[in-house]
């Protein structure tokens, strides 16, 4: 392939991960224009992000399958096509529920889009080169999640929100095409193997019913709503059967003996974890900075770009670091520490701290996952075959997901049972024997008084500005214990870390940013 040719297809391939990682996130700030534009409930508009969700996470494990039975083009390009079809339809959509249909689909279209453009980065170059093309790329798995729901709030906004799935129409077109001229089938080409069709059921009922649980527990008060303890009997019971199944077949969909390798099964682990400090920090931090630090959407966006600029130069030193021998695990527990700092310094924060402060912590976020992107990757494929590659991948990309969508979930249960602590601890202290509480009310009547408020409305007034000012508090408490607790997963990983420390002597498989 010629240089251009390369270049051309890099960009085209960064471009349809970006898009899909964009689209998990863009939607987010819409969901009520959305809600009142449809007639639904802001309930039933919540289910146009769960939709997603689930179907990336079915998908993502049947990439090998998928890719050696279809052919690695044809299920690139064919993924792309439905998923721009399927972006259209979004934006066509006349009632709830035909949306999150189309939305499904869409999941489905995406769940090529990260994974074989990781791999298609990772077969384009030399081996001199891949450090440099995976920072490239790694970048672009920064952009995707820090810039969506800045966009869906812009075009929300001056347009409408059918365009935040418009918007993907030309780029899918223009991706479509790049890769029917330019993408070719990799030299290793896996043989065609039968469909395992009982696995693939077993992993869509099961993973679909988890992801469910997970994305609707908190909304629908976990086992106290009948259908999340219904789904959650489906989940278990349909991804025990799919494991004994997978482990049966000479065949399987999803080839779960790649986990035997030690250094796989730890790497899982550690990816779960990144995923639920990847996805909770880019969910927490902008719903702080907009909720109660009264950040614009734009000044939102702007903290988090001074990371995505450092992580770039970051991404750059990891891969140099794996191709001189640095230990993975070393270069995976830089990233640890800086994660754990990063939750730390945010809960310092109060409802004085200035953007500068955010911005910059955030910047050790950014150089975590720029340590961790890369190393853990090749921590998760250092140990297989190279016909085991692919599905370890595959696993170790499903676990990132899964992560997220577990952080979010336990995240936004732990909050919500924080904040009614915090408050109640509060409000304990807002009585008539305390000096200090008495005086700021009686401040707040006299400040009402003086803008022509009788004595009685000026009370009433007073009483709720100093709730709403308890409240305020009460959620930023717990946003701090938030973060405190995402910290705490990264903290009691390190030991898993010490055990992977003494890498097996040989070369470094220096892995995609996805692989």
């Amino acid at each position: 392939m010629e240089p251009l040719q390369r270049k051309i297809l890099l960009f085209t391939v960064i471009a349809a991960a970006i898009m899909e990682l964009i689209d998990i996130s863009i939607v987010n700030v819409a969901l009520s224009h959305m809600s009142g534009n449809l007639g639904a409930t802001l309930e039933d508009t919540s289910w146009v992000i769960t939709a997603y969700a689930i179907a990336n996470v079915i998908i993502i494990p049947m990439t090998s399958f998928l890719t050696t039975n279809l052919g690695r083009r044809n299920y690139y390009i064919g993924s792309v096509v439905l998923f721009v079809f399927c972006s259209f339809m979004c934006g066509n959509s006349t009632n709830i529920w035909e949306l999150v249909a189309f939305r499904f689909f869409q999941g489905i279209g995406g769940g090529a889009l990260l994974s074989v453009s990781a791999a298609v980065v990772y077969e384009l170059f030399p081996k001199e080169k891949q450090a440099t093309a995976s920072a490239i790329f790694g970048v672009g798995i920064f952009i995707g999640p820090t810039i969506g729901p800045t966009l869906g709030g812009y075009i929300t906004e001056f347009a409408s929100w059918p365009w935040i799935f418009y918007i993907n129409v030309p780029i899918g077109i223009i991706v479509a095409f790049s890769c029917f001229f330019l993408l070719t089938e990799p030299a290793l080409k896996g043989k065609k193997t039968a469909v395992d069709w009982l696995g693939i059921a077993l992993l869509t009922i099961g993973i679909g019913a988890l992801q469910t649980v997970l994305e609707r527990g908190q909304t629908d008060d976990w086992f106290e709503a009948k259908y999340i303890v219904v789904l959650s009997v489906i989940a278990f019971v349909s991804l025990l059967a799919f494991i004994l199944w997978e482990l049966h077949i000479d065949n399987p969909v999803v080839d779960l003996r790649v986990l035997k390798s030690k250094e796989l099964l730890i790497a899982a682990v550690l990816t779960f974890i990144t995923g639920i400090g990847m996805f909770t920090s880019i969910y927490l931090t902008p719903v702080l900075a907009q909720r109660l630090l009264a950040f614009s959407p734009s000044q939102t966006g702007i903290l988090l770009l001074p990371g995505s600029v450092v992580a770039l130069i970051v991404l750059i030193v990891s891969g140099k670091m794996l191709q001189k021998g640095v230990s993975p695990a070393f270069i995976v527990l830089l990233g640890f520490l800086c994660f754990i700092y990063f939750n730390w310094s945010m809960s310092q924060i109060t409802l004085e701290t200035s953007a500068f402060y955010i911005a910059m912590t955030l910047i050790f976020r950014a150089v975590g996952m720029a340590f961790l992107t890369v190393p853990l990757a090749t921590l998760a494929i250092s140990s297989l075959e190279p016909k085991d590659m692919p599905q370890g991948a595959a696993l170790n990309n499903m676990m990132r997901q899964l992560g997220g969508s577990f952080g979010i979930s336990i995240l936004n249960t732990y909050i919500a049972r924080r904040v009614a602590a915090h408050r109640i601890d509060l409000i304990s202290n807002v009585t008539e024997t305390n000096p200090i509480a008495m005086t700021k009310l009686n401040n707040l009547i006299r400040l009402f008084q003086q803008h022509g408020f009788g004595a009685h409305d000026a009370r009433v007034r007073a009483l709720a500005l100093m709730d709403k000012g308890v409240q305020r508090q009460s959620i930023l408490m717990s946003y701090i214990d938030g973060y405190l607790f995402i910290g705490l997963f990264f903290t009691l990983a390190i030991p898993l870390l010490i055990i992977v420390a003494k890498k097996r002597k040989g070369p470094v498989v220096i892995a995609s940013v996805d692989h």
